[in-house]
């Protein structure tokens, strides 16, 4: 008999063997990943935007919207712990290659908020910040995609294990994608809050100097 987990009145979602009951994570895991790789791509075009026409804009952007960025990335790597703990019985594991990699990609955005404290001159700042950002970004894709799929790994979709896309039922997809658009839609509304009050508190101590 086919075990069903309830989703409401319109979706049920089939018993999934090993994920069972947190089969739910996916809607949030995976739309972090998605969310904060967006956030990534924007902030990588106002770094190189702002190498262009070195507007403090620009610069505002790019570290808004990196920020945002690692914050969808710490949560990513907070419930993929949390579906380690369920599935492999640990909350972190040092032989697998996805989730150290990812922590590493989350360092390097750190360095970069700790490299923009370093420096008085903001000038100087936003330069350095732009370079260090759009290096930091073209790692991302490598060390959370490329490398970690030709090591070993009981992540799903490394060396040979089934996708999500295998493993899951259709049925989950109609509230997996809508859960990407809405985590995408998210992040882009808390860049734009951020940005306006970091304008905001530009503009105010521009005018007391």
């Amino acid at each position: 008999m086919t075990v069903v987990i309830s989703a409401g009145f319109l979706i049920r979602i089939p018993y999934i063997p090993i994920l069972e009951e947190s089969a739910r994570n996916l809607f949030l895991h995976v739309p972090m990943w998605f969310t904060m790789m967006v956030a990534f791509a924007m902030a990588f075009y106002f770094s190189i935007r702002f190498l262009n026409d070195e507007s403090p804009d620009w610069d505002r952007k790019a570290e808004t919207a990196t920020a945002v960025g690692l914050v969808f990335g710490i949560c990513g790597l907070l419930t993929g712990s949390l579906w380690a703990k369920f599935t492999w019985g640990t909350w972190w594991t040092f032989s697998e290659p996805r989730m150290n990699l990812a922590a590493l990609s989350m360092m390097i955005f750190v360095a970069y908020f700790i490299l923009r404290s370093a420096f008085n001159d903001k000038e100087k700042r936003a330069k350095i910040s732009a370079i260090y950002n759009i290096f930091g970004i073209t790692t991302v894709p490598f060390l959370l995609y490329i490398i970690p799929r030709q090591l070993p790994s009981l992540h799903p979709g490394a060396d040979g294990n089934p996708a999500f896309s295998e493993i899951t039922a259709p049925e989950l997809r109609y509230i997996f994608y809508p859960a990407i658009i809405g985590f995408i839609g998210l992040a882009i509304w808390l860049m734009d809050i951020v940005n306006r009050y970091k304008r905001i508190e530009q503009l105010t101590y521009t005018g007391k100097s």
